[in-house]
């Protein structure tokens, strides 16, 4: 996310926790975000179909939204980049007061809005229920889904059409392909696919992101930030690479960098479900995005949330890394972890994305093109487990059934682990199984492999 510029061997196999809940939508099943231990959990489905009755909208359409914004993810009340809370984002910043809207409409506190999914569901409901009222949609239009779309489209970006018809669009594709999730308490919410076909009014006349190509990176869209949001020139040359994590939706992001209030901005962001990437600034202006590292560098925002890997899928990623591998080469930045660094990793920033989920390993063997490329090593043991990221703790990705041959691309320093006697903190990144094993578990004398980088 964006931040201001002011201002002997073992013979049985490594096991670990794996992460319980999991998340599917319209795709394969991903971990979720983590919740509080004992924090007590809300039955989700019931709280959208008491919501959808209540306020009279369709059910699908505001588990739709609900997708849109956070992946059905409450996040444990904390806000997302914008100051929006909870499953519905209900917003409260200096130009967008949902929040406070919410709460006028249903008689719950601001606080029970943030805190509670039963309550921001149903506080979510009853904005998208007055923005109809606002907008002259009858009772009989209230029952046809594609009636909603203007409706949609004001709720998750009130101040920038372009940004709220790519919204709006991103909702219908979630009902027109169908979603099925499941939450951290073990529910299962689906939504069937249906044939959509949205009346946009006014938003049909607004030109589609897709036919304003960006000038720095074709690939791109081009929507501009504001002018208030980022500095014009440079005053140093680009020498790095910043990944950010949103904390928020695409459009929302995007419709974020577009109000001058929000005093940050980004030079590119880039969608979860497609790897859609839309430029905000131009690469010759300063984004206001990791303070200290402002002037000497690209910022690349990816949709999600950093407690949530689910948003981090193979298609954002790819896009991601062909994006990065244009920037380093048009810049002449080296391909390391010494210059294309997170948002965490910058001086003077008390930002914490990408985060633990995010897979770096992965991602630079995209952005050096690493594909067929690496070393091989013969492993032993049984069942030995392959995991997301160099702890055992992590979410189990591939097994090893016996002894094989693996290739390995990089290796870094990460949970120790002891066994019968010898211990090793260095986990080598196999790019065939997108994850790490341990290298007490590589058959070669060296506890550091030889001749292989850092990740």
């Amino acid at each position: 996310m964006t931040s201001p510029t002011r201002s002997g061997r073992a013979r049985t196999a490594l096991y670990g926790t794996a992460l319980a809940a999991v998340v599917a939508l319209a795709g394969p099943a991903l971990p979720a975000a983590a919740h509080s231990a004992g924090a007590p959990v809300t039955a989700i489905d019931p709280a959208f179909a008491r919501a959808a009755a209540a306020h009279d909208v369709p059910r699908d359409l505001l588990v739709a939204v609900g997708y849109g914004e956070t992946r059905l993810d409450h996040h444990d009340g904390l806000p997302s980049q914008d100051n929006g809370y909870g499953v519905m984002h209900l917003v409260s910043n200096p130009v967008r007061h949902s929040l406070e809207r919410a709460a006028r409409l249903t008689g719950a506190t601001v606080t029970a809005l943030k805190e509670d999914p039963a309550a921001n569901i149903r506080g979510g409901a009853a904005v998208l229920r007055a923005l109809a009222d606002e907008a002259g949609l009858a009772p009989a239009d209230r029952r046809r889904v594609d009636a909603w779309y203007p409706v949609v489209a004001r709720y998750g970006a009130p101040h920038s059409d372009t940004a709220a018809r790519s919204y709006a669009d991103a909702v219908y594709d979630v009902l027109n392909r169908g979603a099925r999730a499941r939450t951290a308490g073990g529910e299962e919410i689906g939504v069937a696919p249906r044939p959509v076909a949205p009346e946009r009014g006014r938003y049909a006349g607004i030109v589609p992101e897709g036919l304003q190509a960006s000038t720095d990176y074709p690939p791109a869209l081009w929507v501009p930030a504001s002018s208030g949001n980022y500095s014009a020139g440079r005053t140093s040359a680009v020498t790095k690479v910043v990944v950010h994590v949103t904390q928020g939706s695409y459009a929302g992001s995007i419709s974020w960098f577009q109000n001058p209030s929000s005093q940050v901005s980004a030079h590119y962001v880039i969608r979860s479900s497609d790897g859609q990437v839309t430029q905000t600034v131009r690469e010759r202006d300063t984004a206001w995005h990791a303070r200290s590292a402002n002037a000497s560098s690209v910022g690349v925002e990816h949709e999600g949330y950093v407690s949530n890997p689910a948003w981090f899928t193979d298609a954002m990623y790819r896009s991601s890394a062909a994006l990065t591998r244009h920037l380093t080469s048009k810049y002449g930045i080296p391909r390391d972890r010494a210059h294309v660094v997170g948002h965490s990793e910058v001086p003077g920033n008390d930002h914490t994305d990408p985060g633990p989920n995010w897979n770096w390993a992965y991602y630079m063997s995209l952005v050096r093109g690493e594909t067929g490329t690496g070393k091989s090593f013969p492993t032993w043991g049984t069942d030995v487990n392959i995991r997301q990221q160099a702890t055992t703790a992590s979410t189990r990705v591939a097994t090893l059934p016996g002894p094989t041959t693996v290739r390995v691309t990089c290796q870094v320093r990460g949970q120790s682990v002891t066994h019968d006697g010898r211990t090793n903190d260095a986990w080598a990144y196999l790019p065939d199984h997108g994850g790490y094993m341990s290298n007490l578990f590589v058959d070669v004398p060296e506890a550091w492999l030889p001749g292989v980088p850092t990740c």
